[in-house]
């Protein structure tokens, strides 16, 4: 017998990674659901403020509802207070409007990433239900337990003695965070049906918003 579900998951990988003046987000473009590709050239990055960013993976329908309560509330923001919501504010924001649906959630899963007031990278990454942490480097979606170890491989400190740093940010340069980007896709892309064809790689720094993108497998 078939039951109805009002979610399905759409697969995809996002990767966030914020240094000390810069944060790289980055998604693929693949869209599927079950053994079928729906469409390989699918933005999963949204623009909310001119120095934040949000990729969103699961299921695309939520994740498109949430992106539009999310740019209604930060225009009503903006009106009042006469500025742009900061990537932190943002991050808050999105946990609470997270959480208000924590009963018919959105079935998205979710990595903020931006610079904050101080010009620094900043990556907050979330459950479906709004807990969040800020973080150096974060994966959501189908590939990131591929993703995730080489992250921490690359980019954890390797005592577990010394205490984290007083600010969430990782110790590699602008290019070689995008490198190790590509890399890990590249990696994941071998291994994971739902992540491939095309990945966006958006860096955020004091100079603005750059995009880059590389080709991954087809098959």
């Amino acid at each position: 017998m078939a039951r109805f579900s009002p979610y399905d998951n759409n697969g995809g990988t996002c990767v966030a990674i914020a240094g000390a003046d810069y944060c790289v987000i980055a998604a693929d473009t693949r869209m599927s659901t079950g053994y079928s590709i729906l469409t390989r050239d699918y933005s999963k990055i949204c623009k909310l403020a001119d120095k934040c960013l949000l990729a969103s993976s699961g299921f695309q329908a939520d994740v498109r509802a949430l992106q539009k309560v999310l740019s209604s509330r930060h225009l009503v923001y903006q009106h009042q207070h006469n500025k742009q919501m900061s990537c932190p504010a943002m991050g808050q924001l999105l946990s609470n409007t997270l959480y208000y649906k924590r009963f018919f959630p959105y079935y998205a899963f979710n990595v903020l990433g931006g610079l904050d007031s101080e010009g620094k990278g900043c990556v907050f990454t979330y459950d479906a239900v709004g807990s969040y942490e800020r973080v150096g480097y974060s994966s959501q979606g189908s590939g990131s337990t591929l993703i995730m170890p080489v992250l921490d491989n690359q980019l954890k400190s390797p005592s577990p003695l010394l205490l984290p740093a007083k600010d969430a940010v990782t110790p590699l340069l602008e290019n070689e965070a995008v490198d190790l980007v590509k890399d890990v896709f590249a990696s994941a892309a071998e291994r994971d049906i739902y992540t491939g064809d095309r990945v966006e790689i958006v860096i955020v720094n004091a100079e603005g918003i750059r995009r880059e993108y590389i080709e991954l497998r087809k098959d």
